[in-house]
């Protein structure tokens, strides 16, 4: 455990200064993963079939919460909260929570992409930082000064290295969690629509 530790303390160290930045972005990016997908999961599971929403509409009934978590159980929960006994008025405030869903269901999805998009560029900047690090040694020793060359070239290959490993997956997980925003979006929107349907006569 501590030799692993002492290796990784050690490949941060030979990849320079932008090794922080990367460190950051990889982790916030992270962060904004498993926040996403844990609140993916949850609007997935236990939904609620369209005919039982309208039932709990109709009923003036909130869902139970224990039987009942999924994204249509949601949209349900926040029409009776805000809703006006007003059949006109109650349609334009259910069309108004469907849009408010699917931009919440959106959210730092851009952001998940923009950090992954950063990462290979912050890579290419310590490439070019190790590259003229070994530029300057070779400028002041020649080649007689071969651990300094081999460090700055390790430092331009790191980075690299890091940049791509922290982006590759990145890109992955957000075209997954894309996917499983447009499959919420779209059960949010079918639901919208039957409901309206419902409540329009």
């Amino acid at each position: 455990m501590h030799t692993a530790y002492a290796k990784l303390l050690d490949y941060f160290d030979a990849g320079g200064i932008v090794m922080a930045p990367l460190a950051a972005v990889s982790l916030l990016m992270w962060v904004l993963i498993v926040d996403r997908a844990l609140f993916f999961r949850t609007l997935h599971r236990k939904n609620m079939a369209l005919a039982v929403a309208w039932e709990h509409i109709r009923d003036n009934r909130w869902p139970d919460p224990v039987q009942y978590r999924g994204v249509v159980s949601l949209l349900v929960a926040r029409f009776l909260h805000r809703r006006s006994q007003d059949q006109v008025l109650d349609r334009f405030i259910l069309d108004e929570i469907v849009l408010g869903m699917n931009r919440s269901l959106d959210a730092h999805l851009a952001t998940i992409g923009v950090l992954a998009a950063i990462a290979p560029l912050l890579g290419l900047l310590g490439t070019v930082i190790g590259m003229i690090g070994t530029f300057d040694i070779l400028a002041v020793f020649g080649t007689g000064n071969a651990k300094g060359m081999a460090g700055g070239i390790s430092e331009a290959l790191i980075t690299t290295q890091t940049g791509l490993l922290v982006a590759i997956p990145g890109l992955y997980m957000k075209g997954f969690l894309e996917r499983r925003a447009i499959n919420l979006k779209q059960r949010v929107s079918r639901a919208g629509y039957y409901l309206r349907r419902h409540i329009e006569c």
